[in-house]
């Protein structure tokens, strides 16, 4: 990748992928707000007119939470709780009602939770992911600071565009897979991080996969050029398994 291509990539990591920011020279003081200008113009309004909502300023509020929390397990009374910290008192059935119009709306894509062994969806502790991070940085700010949350978000929507029915995966009690990927038959593990930089890290990330009783493909994604693969564990560049035709 030139130079020029992970500059462009790194505007990316930042401002996401809406079409017209190349043409905005992706000058900071210029594409937030024409970010922000499209998140209140056509988001917000779409799901408040879509779904009869009157109260905007509760709609703000659990999109933002939903933001912070992008890649993170959570349920509606998580939220219904952070609400009410905030002098806002919310029942958990009314934030599930604005979640569901978030996500007919395509704002959020919901992940549900289910057993490596034995199959079973979870329906509590679900995770959400964005359309567009872009916009996650316009509302809410951070990604630079929450670079492996964007990291993850940004292969959930890859593997998506690919086809893949998309769960998180649970083995045991305590340990977790970031996606469990199925298609037609076909089934790929991934494992998305920011850098393998500490031994620590690598045992954590590939070594998940050791309680997995199958031989499907296993990834670990990050930013490292290094090739760590290992164990019959793929290791890829976040870039280099974008650009990908088949896995």
């Amino acid at each position: 990748m030139s130079p020029k291509e992970s500059e462009i990539f790194k505007n990316y990591l930042i401002f996401g992928g809406m079409p017209f920011l190349t043409t905005l020279g992706l000058d900071d003081s210029i594409t937030k707000p024409y970010l922000h200008d499209i998140f209140t113009s056509v988001v917000i309004k779409d799901i408040m007119k879509r779904n009869h909502f009157r109260d905007v300023d509760l709609l703000e509020r659990i999109i933002t939470y939903i933001m912070a929390n992008v890649g993170k397990a959570f349920s509606a009374t998580s939220i219904s709780k952070f609400l009410k910290s905030e002098n806002r008192k919310v029942s958990s059935d009314t934030v599930l009602n604005y979640l569901k119009g978030c996500e007919e709306a395509f704002l959020f894509y919901r992940v549900h939770r289910q057993e490596i062994v034995g199959k079973k969806i979870l329906q509590v502790n679900e995770k959400y992911y964005i359309a567009d991070h872009g916009f996650r940085e316009a509302i809410y700010g951070n990604n630079q600071r929450d670079i492996e949350l964007v990291l993850e978000n940004i292969v959930y929507l890859e593997l998506l565009r690919h086809g893949y029915v998309v769960t998180v995966g649970r083995i045991g009690g305590d340990k977790e897979i970031d996606f469990v990927c199925d298609k037609s038959g076909k089934r790929i593990y991934v494992q998305v991080c920011y850098l393998l930089a500490f031994e620590s890290t690598v045992k954590r990330e590939f070594e998940v996969y050791s309680s997995v009783p199958d031989n499907f493909p296993k990834y670990v994604i990050s930013m490292d050029e290094f090739d760590m693969s290992r164990d019959g564990i793929i290791h890829k560049n976040i870039k280099d398994f974008l650009l990908l035709n088949n896995y």
